[in-house]
């Protein structure tokens, strides 16, 4: 299980201010066990897994669990560049098999049985299934992803 957290950012100002962030248990620098999705109105967003090691600076005040609603999910998720970066590999794990004019052929084929203008043969029917799996497959992938974000 992951939990997301926020703060909001404490930074010194000037030339060689500093910009506190949590930090690893050794206290030298960042953890690689914290994932910083992004800042929305002020507030970084932060994916700690269960067990995570870390320290919070005395400079950070405002660190504090949060509660996720599908409105904040949806704001993480398209701004997140993790989050991005998950959607850009379904599609590219789709395009690996599939064109985009193989997926216009999809949908073309698929709303005319649909709509029953169109008679599919056997192996469309078959083609739609093998698409239908693998697109799934790949959809799943990312919701695994983001699942291990805490989204």
């Amino acid at each position: 299980m992951t939990t997301l957290y926020r703060y909001q950012p404490a930074t010194t100002p000037g030339p060689y201010g500093t910009d506190y962030r949590p930090q690893g248990p050794d206290g030298d620098g960042p953890t690689d066990t914290l994932t910083e999705l992004c800042t929305l109105d002020g507030w970084r967003y932060v994916s700690v897994p269960d067990g995570a090691d870390y320290i919070i600076p005395d400079e950070i005040t405002t660190w504090e669990p949060v509660t996720l609603t599908d409105a904040l999910r949806e704001q993480i998720k398209a701004t997140s560049p993790h989050t991005r970066l998950i959607a850009e590999r379904v599609i590219e794990q789709i395009r690996a098999k599939y064109s985009i004019d193989d997926e216009l052929f999809i949908a073309r084929i698929s709303v005319g049985a649909l709509r029953q203008t169109y008679n599919q043969s056997a192996d469309e029917e078959t083609l739609i299934a093998d698409y239908q799996t693998d697109v799934e497959a790949a959809r799943e992938w990312g919701r695994a992803r983001r699942a291990e974000l805490g989204l």
